[in-house]
């Protein structure tokens, strides 16, 4: 069964990106996948304090909820991250998990030395966000971070479901065509971290 880890990254529990995700993680589940669920505000999570003693085996050192989803980020076939915007970028529950994969990074970079930009992709990703205006690159930011961050998953950013003009809880309700969409993804994420994996095995 197709293993996937779902990281709801929204400081509200019934927000926009959170009702968009949950229709996603059906999808999956409708397509036979196995979906963890992570929400991050529930989380007690450091942000990254630059210890660096990940340097010895590419693991965070602070003993918090961070080291089972570090488990599961690097165990799963896929990932789900949602997340809105805040000042262009994703919010802060979602940029301090980020930030503690520093340790990853160390990991990939430093102790294993893979080159940069020669790696292939093992795993995918989608990723789902909102944001408030209508912002030509209201989404530029997230997306940049998005992708380095994928990198030290190893991981291809296969989708992204970005949508303008969201605010306050329940107007995604108002397009039960972006949730459809949503849905959808899910079920196509699903197929498609199927097919990967049975093309690298």
């Amino acid at each position: 069964m197709t293993d996937i880890v779902a990281v709801y990254g929204s400081p509200r529990r019934q927000g926009n990106t959170t009702t968009l995700m949950r229709r996603s993680v059906e999808g999956a589940r409708d397509a036979g996948a196995s979906v963890e669920e992570f929400v991050l505000r529930d989380l007690k999570m450091s942000p990254c304090l630059e210890i660096y003693k990940c340097k010895a085996d590419g693991r965070c050192a602070i003993q918090d909820d961070f080291q089972h989803l570090y488990d599961r980020l690097v165990s799963a076939k896929g990932l789900m991250l949602a997340s809105p915007i805040f000042f262009y970028t994703v919010s802060a529950h979602t940029k301090i998990m980020m930030d503690r994969c520093q340790s990853l990074w160390v990991k990939k970079y430093w102790i294993d030395q893979v080159p940069f930009k020669e790696w292939e992709p093992k795993r995918l990703g989608l990723f789902i966000s909102v944001g408030a205006t209508q912002g030509k690159k209201l989404f530029d930011g997230a997306l940049l971070t998005v992708r380095y961050f994928f990198d030290v998953l190893d991981m291809k950013l296969w989708r992204s479901l970005l949508y303008r003009g969201l605010d306050f809880e329940g107007d995604v309700n108002k397009h039960p065509a972006y949730l459809d969409e949503a849905y959808q993804a899910g079920k196509a994420f699903a197929a498609a971290v199927t097919e990967l994996e049975s093309d690298l095995n």
